[in-house]
């Protein structure tokens, strides 16, 4: 059952839906959702500091934005890998769910920005993201602590990022003391129960996201590829201890827990969380749904425990 604030938000939408992202719009609903971002969360949380980068990759370099929360406990440092579905989203449209992450978690949190399809299809952006995992690991004293362990964060397509190259380094002994995934996107297929009782109406639609996957994947057709659906992993052995959050609304719901499940099959610590009541991007309605922000906060504090372990 949908939560009463997000039924709102729900309905006035389904009353005046936008046209389904294509190659021919992409750029159109690229501002639309940048725009929309500041009436999602208004009052953003202070931080003590905001610092634009440049991390280097074996194609260039990619922008990224560090947020120093007002207490900085020094033992982490967050490396954010925004949601957008491949083609949308940057370091604004996520800004203020990074700044409440990071005074919630009194870390530093460095967001990404990857590159985005159509114009930079796969694998572009998870290259991008492996390279900023590994520049960060070797250059800790750039951004915080240089003692620090990291902690891996991505938002739906972000989450594959995120998981991708957690998976992609786990062999190189890098400082990471877990990975957060966040109503990740673990594949094209969408064939699950929940992409089809929520996959109409609820804010994330199946042919929206198959729009989005047709752009993300470009001319790559293997879609067996691990970096691609990640549930096709044979070996995920050695992982970092891992959070995956589900919405209980979410056409990705299913593929998020079978994800969690996988991982613990291989013999990694997992913890599921399930927002009740939540629809796909949640999270980013936390200016206008303070329960949204608690379970943000929830979050926060299972990320602590996690930390606590390691430290």
């Amino acid at each position: 059952m949908l939560h009463p604030e997000i039924a709102t938000i729900v309905d006035a939408v389904r009353s005046s839906p936008s046209p389904v992202i294509t190659y021919d719009n992409v750029l159109e609903r690229r501002g639309a959702y940048h725009d929309l971002a500041s009436h999602l969360w208004p009052s953003p949380t202070e931080v003590a500091e905001v610092r634009e980068c440049l991390i280097p990759t074996p194609d260039g370099s990619v922008a990224a934005r560090l947020f120093v929360p007002e207490v900085d406990d020094g033992r982490a440092t967050l490396v954010y890998f925004h949601g957008g579905g491949f083609v949308m989203g940057d370091l604004d449209t996520h800004e203020a769910l990074c700044r409440r992450l990071a005074d919630d978690t009194k870390s530093r949190l460095l967001s990404v920005a990857y590159r985005l399809a159509p114009e930079n299809p796969f694998p572009c952006g998870v290259n991008d993201a492996i390279a900023a995992v590994r520049y960060v690991a070797a250059h800790r004293n750039e951004f915080g602590n240089p003692s620090s362990s990291l902690v891996v964060i991505g938002d739906s397509a972000g989450a594959t990022m995120a998981a991708v190259a957690v998976n992609e380094t786990r062999h190189l002994d890098l400082p990471i003391a877990a990975q957060v995934l966040i109503y990740p996107t673990v594949g094209p297929e969408l064939m699950t129960p929940s992409a089809h009782e929520y996959g109409d109406g609820f804010l994330l639609d199946l042919e929206e996201m198959r729009h989005e996957y047709e752009m993300y994947l470009g001319d790559w057709l293997d879609h067996t590829d691990p970096r691609v659906s990640l549930l096709l992993h044979d070996d995920l052995t050695g992982l970092p201890p891992t959070i995956v959050v589900v919405a209980q609304c979410d056409p990705l719901r299913d593929e998020g827990v079978a994800y969690a499940g996988l991982l613990e099959h291989f013999g990694n610590q997992v913890e599921l969380l399930e927002a009740e009541g939540m629809i796909h991007g949640f999270l980013r309605l936390g200016g206008l749904i303070p329960d949204a922000v608690a379970i943000l906060d929830d979050l926060a504090d299972h990320l602590d425990h996690f930390l606590r372990a390691v430290s």
